[in-house]
């Protein structure tokens, strides 16, 4: 009797789209478990929006002096009278790319120090999946916690939102890109280097010396600003003070979108032909699974 032989054939056996929808979901689903069993979070998501820019706040009140005359000079510079949501803002913006650095940068090694990356790497479904269901469950805690920093400025600060909430919004969303593209880039470079400390200081560093988070950038000599003009993280903050506090119209706020949306673009890329990299530079390797 002959003998019959089966032949897998490699397009049928790779998944359909929908397939990869659900372990992207999955993905998402386990890290909302995760941090729904570990609630004491929610205890950073008030405290911080509150610390972090108090002393920023407590300076510029000091510096301005006891008639606040020091706020004229800081009015031509930056545009705005209103120093205490101009540093808010940009404390915010820092907070959050800086969460997202050690959140979605650090995502693929929990995942090592969880021993549940070498088995979910031995799965079909499509490995970026995995990066991009924690960058999702993060995307909504961040949303949050920029929402209770939002409502605690007002409170608190007394900071006054005068800026469209749709264009608030869409300034929100031009933003994700870039933010979350250095993120994946970083989380891809750990998965070689098994840490990132010294380039998650880097890049906050970076941010908080040339972006202009406390003072405008106007006051920076020219160098710095030319090193500022290649961070998207400076449009980010520009667009969201005048959204927020300058009340600016979309034509107002399109450069900073178009920049936006090129940085948004080429970090993505690189985060995703980074992660390819480090994938088969760790498989060739057989360090994958080192701790």
């Amino acid at each position: 009797m002959a003998s019959t032989t089966y032949t897998l054939s490699p397009v049928n056996s790779r998944p359909g789209l929908f397939a990869e929808l659900r372990a992207l979901v999955a993905v998402f689903r386990r890290e909302f478990i995760i941090m729904r069993r570990y609630p004491s979070w929610v205890i950073q998501m008030v405290i911080w929006p509150i610390i972090f820019p108090a002393g920023y706040v407590l300076s510029g009140r000091a510096l301005a002096g006891p008639d606040g005359g020091g706020l004229q000079l800081f009015q031509q510079r930056a545009g705005t009278h209103d120093f205490i949501g101009f540093i808010a803002v940009g404390t915010m913006i820092w907070m959050w790319q800086n969460v997202v650095l050690w959140d979605v940068g650090f995502s693929l090694r929990n995942e090592q120090l969880r021993g549940t990356l070498e088995t979910n790497w031995m799965t079909p479904a499509w490995r970026f999946s995995f990066l991009l269901g924690s960058s999702l469950n993060q995307m909504l805690m961040m949303s949050v916690f920029l929402s209770v920093a939002a409502m605690e400025y007002v409170t608190l600060f007394g900071v006054r939102l005068n800026g469209d909430p749709f264009l608030v919004l869409l300034s929100f969303l031009a933003a994700i890109p870039s933010i979350y593209g250095i993120g994946m880039a970083f989380s891809s470079l750990v998965i070689a280097a098994k840490e990132a400390h010294t380039f998650v200081q880097m890049v906050r560093g970076l941010v908080m010396i040339f972006c202009g988070i406390t003072y405008p950038i106007a006051v920076m000599p020219g160098w710095m600003q030319g090193v500022a003009a290649w961070l998207p993280q400076t449009y980010i903050i520009h667009s969201m003070r005048s959204a927020i506090l300058g009340g600016a119209d979309f034509q107002a706020l399109w450069p900073d979108f178009r920049m936006l949306l090129i940085f948004g673009a080429f970090w993505l890329v690189v985060g995703y032909l980074t992660f390819n990299w480090m994938e088969r530079r760790a498989r060739r390797n057989g360090t994958l699974g080192q701790y």
